[in-house]
């Protein structure tokens, strides 16, 4: 099928590992000029490595702190201008810690706000100036299946993803007749690399394969997601194809939801698991 994804031009923050990584990589096998921005410089460079052995377009790579509005908002214009318009923005940032409502201070509430709502919104409010001019859009919004489904030891996750949700769908509102999309992309447990990192904090005996099963088992299929199953569905809301598709939250969960929001492995884990 083709996606109509040839020449577009995206930008994918969080784009050197994890989830990020992988919707970048099936834009540029699709034809997409791709930049992407991230901070660690060695993971960068290792991304790009990825994304030109499948790229038909452009690569593009920055290292860049989303968290700083300023930043976010010169790297979306600096993309634009280099790349001569820009069409999809895909808005990913670092999770919070876990943890249950009443375990945080009021500061971890800020930080979390600073560290993953904030960034979402400013790169997708910077990007709307170039996505009107070029006449044709795509804002994606990466959360987690905490954006539907309240999960207590995830408070801080639910409270920014939900935030993240309503801010889409009022922009969707906003954009649609300007040719310009907006959804938000709703994943639940893949494996990504902060998800082996938090498996290895609570695996027994060292079992981290063990540990990834078990948490695998919190969906209607009993296993974690792989990464280019989350990036065939983004790449396919970034499409020409997905045209009559705005303001929806897409679960990639493999049916977590109806299995209820009970995360038995989470069960007494520390706060700072998988910072």
């Amino acid at each position: 099928m083709d996606l109509g994804l040839q020449n577009r031009v995206a930008l994918v923050a969080g784009g050197s590992s994890g989830l990020g990584l992988a919707a970048a990589l099936e834009l540029a096998s699709e034809g997409a000029h791709v930049a992407i921005g991230a901070r660690d410089r060695d993971r960068l460079a290792a991304a790009e490595r990825s994304l030109k052995e499948v790229a038909r377009g452009r690569v593009h790579t920055t290292s860049i702190d989303v968290t700083d509005p300023a930043a976010a908002r010169r790297w979306v214009d600096e993309i634009a201008a280099d790349f001569g318009a820009l069409h999809i923005v895909l808005a990913n940032c670092a999770g919070p810690p876990i943890g249950t409502a009443a375990q945080f201070e009021l500061a971890e509430y800020r930080a979390a706000i600073d560290g993953v709502l904030l960034p979402a919104l400013a790169l997708a409010l910077a990007a709307v100036p170039h996505l009107r001019a070029a006449g044709w859009g795509r804002l994606l919004f990466v959360t987690s299946e905490t954006a539907c489904v309240p999960i207590a030891p995830l408070a801080l996750s639910g409270m920014t993803r939900a935030a993240i949700v309503r801010f889409a769908q009022s922009l969707a509102a906003d954009l649609g007749r300007d040719g310009i999309t907006v959804n938000v992309l709703a994943p639940g447990g893949t494996r990504t690399p902060p998800v082996e990192r938090a498996a290895a904090k609570l695996a027994v005996a060292g079992d981290v394969e063990a540990q990834l099963r078990a948490i695998g088992q919190h969906n209607a299929l009993a296993r974690l997601a792989r990464p280019d199953e989350f990036a065939a569905v983004a790449a396919f809301l970034a499409s020409d194809r997905a045209s009559f598709v705005t303001g929806g939250v897409h679960l990639v969960d493999g049916g977590a939801s109806v299995l209820g929001p009970e995360l038995p492995h989470l069960t007494g884990t520390r706060k700072d698991t998988f910072s």
